[in-house]
């Protein structure tokens, strides 16, 4: 891999692991659309992976305190049973239709609320949120707007919010490193970046998260989702123009 490519990635995961350290998410959409300029694409799914399980992780454990683990244990239990269907059928897609579906994602963030009863509190709820937030993020390559879905009917706090989807994202993408790891491992990893890339941009994925927790300090819960709903929507109609362009040249 050039020297210049491990850059950009390492680069990536410092700033989106910031972001998500602020939102929750975006940053790992974001993320996973860079990693698909440099990467093949099922070496995307592994990668965005790992980066974003020490992302969530660490965030996870900076709020531990806010977690709410039985939401967090039943969406493992989802997560596992989705996993053990999806690592049968799964069927990679192309540049185009990952980005064509990364740009769709974003967007259900604008599903009205009274469209929706969902509320991640209650213990079904919960047990759907891993089968389904998994089962999109193991075809899409990423989750976070549809698994925010989940969370606008509870009575959560930000804090809580942050902490408890990171908690839950840990177990989502653990199934994607296995998923899609598994084939990659016996080709030797072809595709994935090398050890060096991961062993820098592991760390100061650690710092980005870090830093974005004092920036989430100091947002209110209303400023919170609402700048949320702004980024998402932009990173979501610039992947929608990407599918295009790669659509029209047959990519």
């Amino acid at each position: 891999m050039p020297l210049l490519t491990g850059v950009f990635i390492i680069a990536s995961a410092f700033v989106t692991a910031a972001i998500s350290g602020v939102f929750g998410m975006a940053g790992g959409l974001m993320l996973k659309g860079a990693l698909a300029l440099v990467l093949p694409v099922s070496a995307t799914f592994v990668a965005h992976g790992l980066f974003q399980l020490v992302a969530n992780g660490s965030r996870a454990v900076i709020h531990r305190r806010h977690v709410d683990v039985r939401i967090v244990g039943l969406f493992a239990l989802g997560s596992f049973a989705i996993a053990a269907v999806v690592g049968f059928i799964t069927v990679e897609p192309t540049r185009a239709t990952l980005y064509l579906f990364m740009g769709l994602v974003p967007f259900l963030v604008w599903i009205p609320d009274r469209w929706l009863r969902l509320d991640a509190q209650r213990p079904a709820q919960a047990l759907l949120c891993g089968v389904s937030v998994t089962g999109v993020n193991l075809t899409a390559g990423v989750a976070g707007p549809f698994l925010d879905i989940f969370f606008v009917k509870t009575a959560l706090t930000r804090h809580q919010i942050v902490a408890t989807k990171a908690a839950t994202q840990v177990f989502s993408h653990i199934m994607k490193i296995v998923v899609y790891g598994a084939p990659l491992l016996a080709v030797h990893g072809k595709g994935l970046p090398p050890l060096w890339v991961f062993a820098v941009a592991v760390p100061l994925s650690m710092v980005g998260t870090w830093l974005g927790g004092f920036v989430l300090d100091r947002l209110s819960d209303v400023n919170f989702k609402r700048y949320l709903r702004l980024i998402l929507t932009v990173i979501g109609l610039a992947y929608l123009v990407q599918a295009s362009r790669l659509y029209a040249l047959g990519s």
